[in-house]
């Protein structure tokens, strides 16, 4: 059954369209190891997904110029093991294409610098179905905060009413709910359903062609 009213899908990118969650780990991890000598419980880093990676570090950095070091030695790690640990999630890239075959205005709001967005966006094969893609350059409060929601939505010249956002982290759904938008928790991500009950999303989805039924057209 679609949700009323709903003429464009706003989507989050990591845990969502791409399956970057071993990607992310990994890189987390070998930080860690690096430069703190240990690894904290991966539930630590996983509770921030969704978060710029400047605020994750910061959360783990004894000071500014560690932090500065963590990013660069994450980032070099990433660079090296992107394209062999990031991959779509099945359906992805057909449903996107669907969705702008019916004509529904789409974008991707994320935590993930453009440049990295991009290369994952190429490798899941979906960069040409998305005119409109905000990332923390593009804004000056990321998600949780609504700003990049409302970024997107000013983009594509659609109500925020009108919107569907999806996303695998709270912070998506917080950011969405913020800005105005109904809310999609995508269950393939990696935060457990009883994690995202809390927000108190609209809808539930269990494999990617879901979002075609809650969308007019």
């Amino acid at each position: 059954m679609g949700l009323k009213g709903i003429r464009a899908v706003l989507y989050d990118f990591d845990g969502t369209l791409a399956d970057s969650t071993e990607l992310i780990m990994r890189c987390y991890r070998h930080t860690m190891r690096e430069h703190l000598g240990d690894v904290p419980p991966d539930d630590v880093w996983l509770a921030g997904f969704g978060m710029t990676l400047e605020s994750q570090i910061a959360r783990f950095a004894r000071s500014d110029v560690e932090a500065v070091e963590m990013l660069d030695t994450y980032r070099a790690y990433q660079r090296i093991h992107h394209d062999d640990l990031l991959r779509p999630f099945p359906g992805a890239a057909e449903t996107v294409a669907e969705l702008e075959r019916r004509g529904v205005p789409m974008a991707i709001v994320t935590s993930k610098h453009r440049h990295a967005t991009l290369q994952g966006m190429h490798l899941c094969g979906i960069v040409e179905h998305f005119d409109v893609i905000v990332t923390p350059e593009d804004v000056t409060h990321a998600k949780p905060h609504p700003e990049p929601v409302l970024k997107a939505l000013e983009m594509l010249g659609v109500a925020p009413h009108e919107a569907l956002f999806i996303g695998d982290s709270p912070h998506d759904m917080v950011a969405g709910r913020a800005a105005g938008t109904r809310v999609a928790a995508a269950l393939w991500g990696p935060f457990p359903r009883a994690r995202l009950e809390a927000e108190h999303p609209d809808a539930w989805l269990r494999e990617q062609r879901d979002v075609l039924d809650l969308v007019g057209g």
